[in-house]
């Protein structure tokens, strides 16, 4: 039997440790200044990081926190308040990639991961039409 992604990046516990070294990038890297500002626009960061730890979990096949507080997972209705550009969605695609690297997850077992958060990613690209504008 496989290990879902969740496992592979150590659990729970990993994934806390990605998801709060990715924000933490967002809030320090100066590269990371367009997503900063995205994030602002929206609920927030410390709202961002507690649901990305929630929506990945469920995501990376773990316990689905997001599903059962939001009743969904439509990553497009999640997002369909923020204007994304192809820029933005490779800018954090980025930032994921050096957060992988830095926390040592950057390997054959993460491509799957890697793979599926492009696919996502630039799914989302909306050209700057938000939902309600």
């Amino acid at each position: 039997m496989s290990l879902s992604m969740l496992d592979q990046i150590g659990g729970e516990a990993g994934l806390k440790e990605l998801v709060e070294h990715f924000y933490d990038l967002v809030e320090s890297a100066p590269e990371a200044e367009p997503l900063l500002a995205l994030h602002m626009d929206g609920h927030g960061l410390s709202h961002t990081r507690e649901e990305q730890f929630n929506f990945m979990s469920g995501f990376m096949g773990g316990r689905q926190y997001y599903l059962e507080k939001h009743r969904h997972m439509n990553v497009r209705e999640i997002h369909a308040h923020v204007p994304i550009f192809a820029q933005d969605a490779e800018l954090w695609l980025s930032v994921m990639d050096r957060t992988l690297q830095d926390l040592g997850h950057m390997n054959p077992n993460t491509e799957r991961l890697r793979t599926t958060l492009r696919r996502v990613a630039l799914m989302l690209v909306n050209d700057g039409k938000v939902a309600g504008a």
